[in-house]
């Protein structure tokens, strides 16, 4: 972890509070009631007064042209999904035509999927790890199913071997003549671990294989460059640090070097403008990210995400990362200094570049410590077996906030506190 000169004291806090030039977003997002402190905006982001305009927004021009909200300006909602692609991709320094807002995460893989994988006799395997979060393997084995193919025989997994952390060189390895596609996160939803998403498709690219990213869990924390990168594909949700809502459109990204590829799975929002509502049988397929939609875009799902991008261009992707980073620095640094005695430690890589938004909390009590904090007005995020996961985000979080946490998280250990609670699992957690 780079040296910050971190000290013990809320007085640090609270310099750095008045020293934060984001602040002021803070005020743009509701409080959650019972004055709560949130720690979980990598699971499930506030919401922001940006994103109820943008909703009410489209709540007035429904109310008020029906039918013709399509053509309200200048068929803004008709494009809505590359509408909004072009300032989302801005995070990803990618081009405006190679993002879409569009279905869901899960579904972007089966598109992704769809469209890249072509097995041959000689290339035919899907690479991916097994930490991953399960959706992205869900949709692989079932694109493998639905060809026919043994799924043991075409995944090819790369183990990590403390069960925390990926090797990138055994990916690299592990990257033979007889792999098609890569999925892999681009960071870990665990541990936080963020991969050197340039180096691995650099390799992948030398060896003809066709490399994307799962970005659930860096995107609006982490400043992507797609244009240095270059990936063939990415799939990512907008309700974690992006704040978009619960169930809001997910988002795809297609290299514009693949748009002449034929779409996995077509759908008449895929379809050519000039010809869509011809309503021909035979598929025109758009040019560009258009042809990798398939339905009409859910617009009630999307319009919060046009709010929150308000807040994203104000703020700058550059400074949210940064202070993303100092919290989660600070964190760790709060965490070895106080918390180590009463058995609590981290699955973080300290490294700026190969971290995330969020902090892995380890204790052998995880479930029942999260179960505490949540009496105590944290919210945290549990994930099996002995992590919990605390993200401050940088637009609506402070300082003082992880200070109040370690103070809590401290008071739970000098008091067994998860004493007072079962270890019975909720369905959520």
């Amino acid at each position: 972890m780079a040296n910050r000169n971190f000290t013990l004291g809320i007085e640090q806090a609270r310099t750095l509070d008045q020293q934060d030039v984001l602040s002021k977003f803070k005020d743009r997002f509701y409080p959650l009631s019972g004055n709560k402190i949130y720690m979980d905006g990598n699971s499930l982001g506030l919401a922001s007064k940006d994103a109820e305009q943008a909703l009410l927004k489209v709540m007035e021009v429904w109310k008020n042209e029906g039918i013709l909200i399509w053509n309200a300006d200048n068929g803004h909602y008709f494009n809505y999904g590359k509408n909004l692609g072009a300032r989302v991709g801005k995070l990803l320094n990618a081009e405006a035509n190679e993002v879409m807002i569009t279905a869901n995460t899960t579904l972007n893989i089966h598109q992704a999927i769809a469209t890249f994988w072509k097995p041959t006799k000689e290339r035919y395997k899907i690479l991916v790890d097994d930490l991953n979060f399960p959706t992205d393997r869900y949709a692989i084995d079932s694109q493998i199913a639905l060809k026919g193919m043994c799924i043991d025989e075409v995944i090819k997994i790369i183990p990590s071997q403390d069960g925390v952390f990926i090797d990138e060189q055994a990916v690299i390895e592990a990257m033979t003549e007889e792999v098609a596609v890569i999925l892999l996160p681009s960071v870990l939803y665990r541990s936080s671990q963020l991969l050197d998403m340039e180096r691995l498709t650099k390799e992948a690219h030398k060896r003809g294989i066709y490399i994307g990213f799962d970005l659930c869990h860096s995107i609006g924390a982490v400043a992507h460059d797609f244009k240095t990168v270059q990936p063939d594909f990415a799939i990512w949700c907008n309700y974690k640090y992006l704040s978009a809502g619960p169930g809001s459109t997910a988002g795809i990204y297609i290299n514009q070097k693949h748009f002449d590829k034929q779409v996995g799975l077509a759908g008449w929002f895929g379809n050519k403008d000039e010809t869509q509502f011809q309503l021909k049988h035979q598929f025109d397929q758009a040019l560009d990210i258009t042809a990798y939609q398939t339905g009409t875009p859910n617009i009630f799902s999307m319009a919060p995400l046009e709010g929150v991008m308000n807040i994203y261009e104000e703020a700058g992707m550059v400074n949210v990362r940064a202070k993303s980073l100092n919290l989660t620095a600070y964190m760790m640094y709060l965490i070895e200094e106080r918390l180590g005695v009463y058995g609590y430690s981290y699955n973080n890589e300290t490294e700026d570049s190969k971290r995330g938004g969020h902090v892995a909390l380890v204790h052998d009590e995880a479930y029942r410590i999260c179960l505490a904090l949540k009496q105590h007005n944290f919210i945290p995020d549990y994930r099996e077996p002995n992590v919990i996961r605390l993200a401050p985000i940088a637009l609506y979080n402070s300082y003082e906030e992880v200070y109040k946490l370690i103070d809590t998280l401290e008071l739970i250990g000098k008091n067994k506190e998860w004493n007072n609670f079962s270890n019975e699992r909720a369905i959520v957690i």
